[in-house]
């Protein structure tokens, strides 16, 4: 006699690895009792257990039963991702042409993907502790100008989808539109929820205390990279389960399962930080405005210097601008900017001498200065003047960065150390000195001429403990800090009441990029880190060191004339077929020699016929060699998104059936080329 054959069914999981399909495991179950896709499953793979996710449930399978395998466990505690959810996964897979297992698992908490299920019941059991009733009165409302009304009034009002360009000067109360845009939203639906997001972790702590101030009664979840798995599987669930009314993070935050979602603020657009760049590199404000899409909700993204992208976009009607022209408090007003000519004042210690009496004049009135320099450690690099020897890494092609305090040569690009060399290496010249400056040596310069003054650095080094960042910009808000000198960590976002004078050092070395978004960022940069001047409406001034003070984008920088640059620039691209007129992929590839890499590249330029796509030579990289591996890249480009993502399709299939030796990757709509 057989013994009777259980009763199961079959679970078709995706798992976070490069192989581009799912898997089946068969899975004992009661008629009506089976698992539901979105739920996560334990399963055992290449003699691991994996956590897997489950994207269907069938009762046939392709696969022989020999070859089945059981799932060991089905996160039943859990409720499933919605179909919503996997549906922007699968989109996500589909444009940027990865793997869904690759996109959607890694998007989870790590303690929701360990075999263990102690977190997950701890956390669960605390947030079924916090009371369920929440109170989205807001308090506290300023009353606004009538650009921001009108503004909050059309967010907090749209139905269906809707995408805002909100565009605004610095300093002209964007955040508070947000807040009351939201306010009316909450006050609603008793369920809805909101996504605000914004590019650096930094600028998170700022804006959870307006958040909280302005809604004490509601929960509020923050995700970004810096929260501990225990806080992070918390806030996740608290999203998930539809407690947390508002979520706040980076660009991580947007793959977070928000059941209730009614609306999604995206704060800063036009930052490079909401592309990721490594992974799945995926742009996280358009797929923003696809999950907005999807969902059928208002989207508003707010910038002084908006993308490209969406600037066409508002030109074209797609997108619906609204302006605010005016800074938010009464009499403020934007900085003054001026150029100084370096060819004419060359100053010392990289500061000119204009510069050095309105920083003296800053400290005689007890107002706030800062200086920003987008260039860490204490030089670029160092060299021996008698035989022209200078500070190369030996794993890549870029130079060593001096950093002084710690007496050590760094490599920003493969994190290399070596100690400083006593004597040049090559002819033994004692005589080696640092080329350049850096945020280190800059503050070293200041304390010689300003030591009475308090002077505080932030950036990528001085704040590598975890909460640094935090208490730096405290110290700053609190006003025990007379100079702040600092890279792009300070230049976006933070609100300094009591600054008067931005100075910007060493802005020429963007104008001559080979990137042909270097002007472009070049501009935003420039107008975010002078916008930080005066909010508080004390008269300000921004000074730029410079030795090209014709350059049209200086010009165009002291008239804080963003709009008539950003037709200029766009005028540019559309003559010399670039993006936003033009839809770009880029295949990159890496292998101990160039030729290799090369090699692939050209044969991946012919394997496929591909009718109205132009596929360019392949050319090594701009930083042809990171970590003693050599790089080359092949750009593909088209005019039509449909045509390119329908090509793509067909040549990743083809590419990865192909054995090679060298370590590939596909970027759609890359930033940096």
């Amino acid at each position: 006699m057989h013994a009777p054959v259980e009763p199961h069914c079959f679970l078709e999981v995706v798992i976070d690895t490069p192989l581009n399909s799912s898997f089946d495991y068969r899975w004992p179950c009661q008629p009506g009792d089976e698992p539901l896709p979105g739920q996560l499953a334990l399963v055992s793979f290449a003699r691991r257990e994996v956590m897997a996710l489950i994207v269907a449930v069938k009762f046939t399978s392709d696969v022989p039963p020999e070859k089945l395998k059981d799932a060991l466990a089905v996160r039943s505690e859990l409720a499933p991702l919605s179909a919503r959810w996997l549906a922007l996964a699968r989109f996500a897979a589909e444009y940027y042409q990865r793997p869904l297992g690759e996109v959607a698992l890694p998007g989870l908490p790590k303690n929701l993907r360990v075999p263990k299920t102690v977190a997950l019941g701890r956390a669960l059991k605390k947030l079924a502790k916090l009371e369920a009733g929440q109170d989205a009165t807001a308090v506290g409302m300023p009353v606004l100008n009538t650009a921001q009304q009108e503004a909050a009034d059309a967010i907090g009002g749209a139905t269906g989808f809707k995408p805002f360009l909100l565009w605004g000067v610095t300093g002209s109360g964007k955040t508070e539109v947000y807040l009351q845009a939201c306010a009316q939203v909450l006050a609603r639906d008793p369920q809805a929820q909101i996504l605000i997001m914004v590019p650096e972790i930094n600028l998170t702590p700022q804006l959870e205390g307006n958040i909280r101030a302005r809604f004490p009664g509601m929960m509020l979840a923050t995700l970004h990279s810096s929260l501990s798995e225990g806080e992070r599987m918390l806030h996740w669930l608290a999203a998930h389960l539809g407690q947390a009314r508002i979520v706040l993070g980076t660009r991580l935050s947007l793959l977070a399962s928000l059941p209730h979602l009614q609306l999604i603020v995206i704060d800063e657009e036009h930052d490079p930080s909401y592309k990721q760049q490594e992974g799945l590199r995926y742009s996280a404000r358009d797929l923003a405005v696809w999950r907005a899409h999807q969902l059928g909700i208002p989207i508003v993204m707010g910038s002084a210097t908006p993308s490209l992208e969406s600037w066409h976009h508002a030109r074209s009607g797609r997108y619906t601008r609204l302006d605010l022209r005016e800074r938010a408090v009464q009499d403020a007003v934007l900085p003054r900017v001026r150029l100084i000519d370096m060819e004419r004042d060359r100053g010392r210690d990289g500061l000119t001498a204009e510069m050095v009496a309105a920083l003296r004049l800053r400290l005689e009135r007890g107002e706030q200065s800062l200086l920003f320099l987008n260039r860490r450690g204490y030089a670029p690099v160092i060299s021996c003047d008698a035989c022209g020897w200078i500070s190369d890494c030996t794993r890549c092609t870029a130079f060593m960065v001096l950093h002084k305090p710690e007496n050590r040569l760094r490599c920003h690009h493969c994190s290399l150390e070596l100690r400083i060399p006593r004597s040049c290496p090559t002819c033994g010249n004692v005589d080696i000195q640092p080329l350049g400056r850096g945020t280190q040596r800059v503050e070293e310069g200041l304390r010689a001429m300003f030591p009475e003054a308090r002077i505080l650095r932030i950036d990528a080094d001085s704040t590598r403990l975890k909460g640094s960042a935090q208490a730096a910009f405290d110290s700053v808000h609190r006003g025990e800090v007379d100079i702040l000198i600092g890279t792009q960590m300070v230049a976006k976002g933070h609100d300094f009441k009591k600054l008067t004078l931005v100075g910007i050092l060493n802005p020429d070395t963007a104008l001559f990029s080979q990137d042909y978004r270097a002007s472009e960022r070049l501009f935003a940069q420039l107008m975010q880190v002078a916008g930080r001047a005066g909010r508080a409406g004390a008269p300000s001034e921004v000074l730029v060191q410079t030795r090209y003070v014709q350059h049209p984008l200086y010009g165009a920088v002291m008239r804080h004339d963003y709009e008539r640059f950003a037709g200029q620039l766009l005028d540019e691209r559309r003559e010399a077929g670039l993006p936003p007129y033009m839809y770009q992929a880029l295949l990159r590839a890496e292998a101990r020699e160039l030729p290799i890499a090369i090699a692939f590249l050209e044969t991946a330029r012919d394997c496929l016929a591909h009718d109205g796509i132009l596929i360019n030579d392949p050319i090594p990289m701009t930083m042809t060699r990171v970590h003693n591996m050599d790089r080359a890249q092949l750009l593909v480009e088209s005019s039509s998104r449909p045509a390119l993502q329908a090509f793509l399709r067909e040549w990743m299939e083809t590419l990865r059936a192909m054995k090679a030796r060298v370590k590939w990757s596909l970027e759609v709509d890359p930033l940096d080329i």
